[in-house]
């Protein structure tokens, strides 16, 4: 299968060891870093120059400790800086002043301006998200006398250059026929070594790779929200945390409605405009600093995508994660156990609950252990997740979906939506070579699509029963595949 991936997807493909290599977990960089740079220094059989490479991270990625000397070298010294950094611009809309903030360096845009002749050339790249990660090269605009007359001293650090970090054009298309190279077998193998891990470490167990797989779900599609309770050390954090430049992991600590959907001081929206998903990973020790607030302003953005605070509206399509420990006398139960006991405060209440679409069964996952880490080639884990942010946008499976599922009489709508969501995303990623209901016969869609998306719901269902008597005994009902005599299957 190797042969046929590199010859699919060509310069795509890296050559990754994490099993025998303590190199990059001592440099602490995410996974499409990584990436990105065995992408630019691997030769064709996967080796590199490791001293080119730590000079290239000294030189190109700063740490937070390093943002005074860089000051100096600009400010002071006014020398131009180049560095790897995440950016954010903003647009005065009084002035039409353009400005940049770089958020890991407390950078914030009143410091800052982007000069007319610099945003033509790179504005392209500048706004296709909130933040954009890329080459930057920063100088120093010194204040000059129109800033005297307005009556400010203020010099501005100035966006002299970016580069993208993503140098190549997304190919969807090319994405989506290349898949037809592939077995479905083959496909769960290649999606576990884009997020680094070794499909051979799971024994052939397909179950527990396609339990691995749907944590990717909320990659590849819009506002899908999901429960996951497993055992420590199974990768919850690594996987939302380290492989995606598209999504926000808290771990634990304090949240408040203002960093998550808008702070009316600083008049700046939340975690969910900026990412694809947010996951709140050791919920049980996450507290609110309103409960009251929080779990109405959740209720109402999962339900539909909509932010209210105090006079502000706003949209975004994040997904919201649940990540939580869970017990071996609960996990024992498969789920027939009162898992959400231990959920904040904020969780208690069964209108909220009820919002979230699915449950992950993380105790199907094994142990995170050496023979689960990648080590060979695989597809550059920057690329595929670039590929599910922009597969987000895509429709057309959502429709297949609908032609697909026949929903029975009486259904609730919460549960269909939610099941039809769930099939939606995991149409996209296992069988994105899908342009029409007919490209998928009926077997395959329930086995590996609706079937997997209702028992997700259904543990949802179940736990609101025990959360609240009018939800209890109320299993959602048998959604079918269509039948249609011109598929096989």
């Amino acid at each position: 299968m190797i042969t046929k991936l590199r010859n699919s997807f060509d310069e795509m493909v890296v050559y990754k060891d994490l099993k025998k290599s303590n190199f990059f977990s001592a440099l602490s960089l995410p996974s499409f870093m990584r990436d990105w740079l065995l992408k630019r220094f691997e030769d064709e059989n996967g080796h590199f120059d490791s001293d080119e490479l730590v000079r290239f991270v000294r030189t190109y990625l700063p740490r937070k400790d390093d943002w005074t000397a860089i000051k100096n070298q600009v400010v002071i010294e006014h020398e131009r800086v180049k560095f790897l950094a995440k950016v954010s611009v903003d647009i005065d809309i009084k002035t039409g002043e353009v400005s940049f903030a770089l958020p890991d360096f407390g950078l914030t845009s009143k410091d800052t301006i982007i000069e007319d002749f610099v945003w033509q050339s790179c504005k392209d790249d500048l706004v296709r998200g909130r933040e954009t990660w890329g080459m930057v090269e920063i100088g120093y605009r010194p204040p000059d006398d129109n800033d005297k007359i307005k009556g400010s001293n203020r010099g501005k650090l100035k966006l002299a250059a970016f580069k993208s970090f993503c140098p190549y054009t997304i190919d969807i298309d090319y994405y989506k026929e290349a898949r037809r190279e592939f077995t479905t077998a083959e496909w769960l193998d290649v999606l576990l070594g884009a997020v680094d891990y070794n499909a051979s470490g799971y024994l052939g167990d397909e179950e527990k790779k396609l339990t691995m797989l749907t944590r990717l779900l909320p990659f590849v599609e819009k506002r899908l929200n999901l429960i996951e309770l497993a055992p420590k050390g199974t990768g919850k954090s690594y996987l939302f945390g380290r492989v995606s430049r598209f999504g926000w992991l808290s771990s634990g600590g304090v949240m408040s409605r203002a960093k998550m959907f808008y702070d009316q001081n600083k008049r700046v929206e939340g975690l969910v405009s900026g990412n694809d998903f947010i996951t709140l990973d050791e919920v049980q020790t996450i507290s609110f600093t309103d409960v009251d607030e929080m779990r109405a302003a959740l209720k109402g953005y999962l339900e539909t995508g909509i932010f209210t605070v105090g006079n502000y509206e706003g949209t975004a399509e994040a997904g919201v994660i649940l990540c939580g420990n869970i017990k071996k006398e609960t996990m024992d139960e498969d789920g027939f156990g009162n898992m959400f006991e231990e959920l904040p405060a904020v969780f208690h209440e069964s209108a909220l609950i009820e919002r979230f679409h699915g449950f992950i069964k993380g105790w199907n996952i094994p142990r995170m252990n050496d023979d689960l880490k990648i080590a060979g080639w695989a597809l550059n884990s920057e690329y595929f997740c670039s590929i599910m942010h922009e597969l987000r946008d895509d429709m057309s499976y959502r429709a297949i979906v609908d032609e697909l599922i026949e929903v029975p009489e009486a259904a609730d709508t919460r549960d269909t939506e939610a099941v039809k969501r769930i099939a939606t995303a995991y149409l996209k990623l296992l069988f994105p070579q899908v342009r029409s209901a007919n490209d998928i016969t009926a077997r395959e869609f329930k086995r590996y699509c609706l079937d997997r998306a209702r028992k997700m719901r259904d543990t949802i269902r179940y736990q609101l029963g025990m959360l609240d008597v009018e939800y209890r005994g109320k299993d959602i009902p048998v959604f079918s595949v269509r039948p249609d005599p011109e598929k096989a299957g």
